[in-house]
């Protein structure tokens, strides 16, 4: 029986030490290495996942195709946590703001530094776009400079939100399970698996928005 609402998302289960953001990398043990002469099916549509976004980000970062190995693996990761969380008992890291945040803040700060370091000049132009007023240059460039700073916050929080809202909405349902009549039961059970239906999709659309925004930020750089 749940305290709260909130408490699924409660990453402390003991008073010592909590083996729920364990579940953040156990995925990565259990996976089968290609160790096989024949591939299996799931390493060949990883493979197949991993081509689609090599040439996805490829068109978005034309200079520097290098990085889109690391957008590749940031997707996978972001959405082995969004699909792990979907599963029953086990902790949903992605709904944290702190696992979120540890993503995003690194990667935009990085892309920051090297382009300020790097390319001034370049970073500079980015805060007036082309065909702006003199009068409103001034203000174009604060406009900029906040929505550049905010970033990684609203990568964070999307991914965040995202994930609580669909698993709030979700054990709300199935606390009313317990004094419903048989009728009511059966239709919250087809609404339950329509919205897992809804949640699977929404675990990889954000993990794929998220790396492609990324990309976009760190194609401004180039």
């Amino acid at each position: 029986m749940m305290t709260n609402l909130f408490s699924t998302f409660d990453p402390s289960t003991s008073m010592y030490y909590s083996m729920n953001w364990m579940s953040t990398m156990i995925i990565l043990i259990i996976m089968p290495y290609p160790y096989w002469i024949i591939k299996s099916r799931q390493k060949m549509m990883i493979n197949l996942i991993y081509k689609t976004l090599h040439q996805e980000f490829k068109t978005l970062l034309s200079k520097n195709e290098g990085l889109t190995l690391m957008m590749t693996s940031l997707f996978m990761f972001i959405l082995i946590n969004n699909m792990m969380g979907l599963l029953p008992y086990i902790f949903t890291s992605s709904s944290h703001l702190i696992f979120s945040l540890a993503l995003s803040l690194p990667l935009w700060l990085s892309i920051m530094l090297f382009g300020w370091i790097n390319k001034t000049q370049h970073m500079f132009s980015h805060l007036i776009p082309a065909g702006t007023p003199g009068m409103l240059m001034p203000f174009m460039v604060c406009i900029e400079t906040i929505s550049n700073i905010i970033r990684p916050g609203s990568l964070a929080v999307r991914l965040t939100a995202n994930m609580i809202a669909g698993h709030l909405l979700m054990s709300l349902l199935g606390n009313n399970t317990t004094s419903a009549s048989t009728f009511m039961i059966m239709m919250l059970m087809i609404i339950q698996i329509m919205l897992m239906l809804f949640e699977t999709a929404v675990a990889m659309i954000q993990a794929y928005v998220f790396s492609v925004l990324t990309t976009l930020y760190s194609s401004e750089v180039n």
